[in-house]
């Protein structure tokens, strides 16, 4: 094994039962001392089988898999001590307080005395858990469960850190200081594996492995796969008509293979390049600007593009017809669990065929405000009108003019597809024939039709949101809520989500949702911050970011100005 190389994978397959494809087929590959790999592709690509094959928790069913000259199948024990493991999902003690997991794990790896008191220090100041300390891991929000877990895995400092999904759920300010503490651990000559759904974070890796249906399609540095979309990049602007028709329309076209919305803006991908991209779309004064390929638009470029621009479920939709033209008001919406006040005087409107985002970072508010208009938390004052209707007066009347998709899968795990489906049109007072069509119509729509028999909490995280996606609007309704919809899922997965969303909204639907990606948050037409409780900021995408313009930065992203608004917020 070469001097260089920490981890050597050789005709590496893993199977599960009869009868379904390889998880992993067949893959080699070597990862080099001190940098960090980033481990990418679709939901069941192979990603959280490779990572438990290299942490010793799978057997092979061929091949080999050594970390340190140490084989993971006949030197199990060394590996335990060679590696750091982070699962994707939640893998603490819930009813142990934060400190307690602290204490429990640095137990279990052996890290003691003035080591053991910096750690904590350190780890605590990073997560941002201080105040926290005796606070019991269940009562923490998503990412503040996913910044515990992550301090457990960097107690030690192994040679090898495996990381699944770290960040899902985590805010960008969050996000940018777990990048800094892990370019810090690199430099002390770890080397790490990271899966992640962010594309971003993989283009900031020293190599990227992409895999797909258990193979591997690309290994290297993510700038030589960029390359590949050199010069089929670009920005439409200046158009009359929505942005959502726009996009639709462009991915429609045979030469367009991905598109996302980035503000009033439409970002689009070409098979291949052409002079006339301006003929994509029906629009006579279309301003076209070639722009720099990212690491994403190769990604959805070597696994074949997008999904589209169409929607068969807003397709299936007739116009919203009557109601009001504010669908959401939230009026001094205030929350307080005894001195503590989680959300402070709220205050907005959404209108019809509107998609309002509400932003922040972790614990800033947001899912209580959420909750709030939901109707599943009680303000302590203030009121919260859904389609004219006070959801505390009326909260029966209020709940059948909305959908709702928590932020934490909220279905039921022991249930079927089908059981769910049925349970949640019976909910919702669907009946009869109805019921049955309406079912029928998700099944074909989502693609559940050889799933309908399988338990829900056996299958991949993009598979189960779609199923919660379609629980959630199969009564049609006005305004639809979406807490951190498409966390911890793949690119592909998102854009088909986007694309119901869509479609959805240029029926008249009106949507208000939460989310940590900032580049899905460029698909809204307004945007609320919350930070500290409080509502800081509200604008459109364009508008934010132009506020933060400086001569240093006189482009900022979207993320960019998200954390320069919250820097201005703080106190001196």
């Amino acid at each position: 094994m070469p001097d260089e190389s920490l981890v050597v994978i050789e005709n590496l397959s893993k199977s599960f039962p009869v009868g379904f494809a390889p998880a992993i087929n067949n893959i080699s590959l070597q990862i080099p001392k001190k940098g960090i790999v980033g481990l990418v592709g679709p939901d069941g690509a192979g990603k959280t089988t490779l990572i438990r094959l290299m942490a010793s928790l799978l057997l092979p069913s061929s091949g080999t898999v050594s970390i340190d000259g140490h084989d993971t199948v006949t030197d199990a024990s060394a590996i335990s001590l060679l590696i750091g493991y982070m699962p994707q999902k939640f893998g603490l003690y819930e009813d142990l307080t934060v400190m307690q997991n602290l204490v429990l794990y640095a137990d279990l790896q052996g890290v003691m005395g003035e080591d053991r008191t910096t750690r904590f220090a350190k780890l605590l100041a990073f997560t941002n858990l201080e105040r926290f300390t005796d606070r019991k891991a269940k009562a923490l929000s998503g990412g503040m469960k996913q910044k515990l877990g992550l301090a457990c895995a960097l107690l030690r400092k192994p040679p090898l850190l495996l990381l699944d999904e770290p960040s899902v759920g985590v805010d960008p300010i969050s996000r940018r200081e777990l990048w800094k503490m892990v370019e810090g651990l690199v430099a002390e000559g770890i080397t790490i594996v990271w899966s992640t759904s962010y594309l971003d974070e993989a283009a900031a890796c020293n190599r990227v492995i992409l895999l797909d249906k258990g193979s591997v399609l690309y290994y290297g540095p993510p700038a030589e796969l960029t390359q590949r979309v050199e010069g089929r990049v670009y920005r439409l602007s200046g158009f009359a008509s929505s942005k959502r028709k726009v996009m639709a329309e462009a991915l429609d076209h045979e030469n367009v293979i991905d598109g996302v919305i980035q503000g009033s803006d439409v970002r689009i991908v070409l098979r291949k390049a052409t002079d006339q991209v301006s003929s994509l779309v029906d629009e006579p004064n279309i301003r076209v600007t070639p722009t720099a390929p990212r690491f994403e638009d190769a990604f959805m470029d070597l696994l074949g593009g997008g999904p589209g621009g169409k929607s068969a479920l807003a397709e299936a939709m007739k116009p919203f017809e009557g109601g009001l033209e504010t669908v959401v008001d939230a009026k001094g919406l205030t929350k307080k669990f005894g001195s503590f006040t989680a959300a402070n005087n709220i205050t907005f409107s959404v209108k019809r065929g509107e998609i309002f985002g509400l932003l922040g970072p972790n614990g800033a508010g947001k899912s209580t405000t959420f909750k709030m208009m939901c109707g599943l938390l009680r303000p302590t004052a203030g009121r919260a009108l859904v389609n004219g209707v006070d959801l505390r007066v009326a909260p029966s009347e209020g709940r059948t003019q909305l959908g709702y998709m928590s932020q934490k899968f909220s279905l039921y795990s022991i249930l079927s597809v089908l059981q769910n489906l049925e349970f949640f049109s019976g909910i919702y007072n669907l009946h009869g024939e109805h019921r049955t069509r309406v079912i029928n119509l998700m099944v074909d729509i989502f693609g559940f039709k050889e799933f309908l028999d399988e338990t829900v909490g056996d299958l991949p995280l993009g598979f189960k949101q779609r199923l919660a996606l379609s629980c959630s609007v199969m009564h049609v309704p006005h305004v639809l809520f979406l807490d951190e919809p498409t966390s911890g899922v793949d690119p592909i997965t998102r854009r088909e989500f986007w694309n119901h969303i869509n479609g959805m909204v240029e029926k008249g639907g009106t949507v208000v949702v939460t989310t940590h990606f900032m580049d899905e948050a460029e698909y809204c037409d307004r945007i609320g911050l919350v930070y500290q409780s409080n509502l800081i900021k509200v604008g459109t995408p364009d508008e934010l970011k132009a506020s933060c313009a400086t001569k240093e930065n006189p482009a900022p992203t979207l993320e960019d100005a998200f954390i320069a608004l919250i820097e201005q917020y703080e106190p001196n």
